[in-house]
């Protein structure tokens, strides 16, 4: 038996205290502010940040098949967070949205409490930049990307690349191949010597 249609909003939040963890979710447009003050308790240290909204015809099947999709990733079958980059969901919702409410959602985000969204501008500053040669990255090394093995860059300085014969950040390259017009993380699509690019970021600067 199918669920009932019900138009609303699907959302992809992110939090700087919980790196590498987004929630997807969902809520009626009349909801939201309440919604977020709910998700900001007195158990998460900083409130959460929208990485991407939008409204779509059916919120019951689209987060289902969110739920269905990175069911893998999930951290907790009870919660819906999960272990992936935002531009992975992000990528997915974008093609069932009929109107992106990102900046309204992320707007009612700001709104919650001034002095900790402060807190969460400090601690990404705090996270620095990847650096190839800091990471143990020599230049010349094959980087692969994880989800098409045959498509590779090469590292030609601490933070450049050789990526389809022109010299780029990891990050542009990133997202030409993913065609995203979002910001996008790229240690998590890279691997060197078998190992994402991720684990080696978290392992030299945490």
């Amino acid at each position: 038996m199918s669920d009932e249609n019900s138009s609303g909003i699907v959302y992809v939040l992110t939090n700087p205290a919980m790196p590498g963890i987004v929630k997807i979710g969902k809520t009626s447009r009349g909801d939201i502010h309440a919604r977020l003050n709910e998700l900001y308790s007195t158990g998460v240290p900083l409130p959460f940040e929208c990485a991407y909204a939008g409204k779509v015809e059916d919120e019951n099947k689209v987060e289902k098949a969110f739920h269905l999709a990175f069911g893998p990733y999930r951290v907790n079958a009870k919660r819906e967070f999960f272990q992936i980059e935002p531009e992975q969901a992000i990528t997915l919702l974008e093609l069932m949205v009929i109107e992106d409410v990102t900046p309204a959602l992320q707007q009612e985000a700001n709104s919650i409490d001034q002095a900790a969204n402060e807190a969460s501008k400090k601690l990404k500053s705090k996270r620095p930049n990847y650096n190839f040669k800091e990471m143990g990255i020599p230049v010349g090394s094959i980087l692969h990307f994880t989800q098409n093995q045959e498509e590779t860059v090469q590292v030609v300085d601490e933070r450049k690349v050789l990526f389809r014969g022109n010299e780029s950040s990891l990050t542009a390259a990133t997202r030409e191949i993913l065609n995203n017009s979002y910001h996008v993380a790229p240690c998590p699509y890279w691997m060197y010597q078998g190992k994402s690019l991720r684990d080696i970021y978290n392992e030299t600067y945490e």
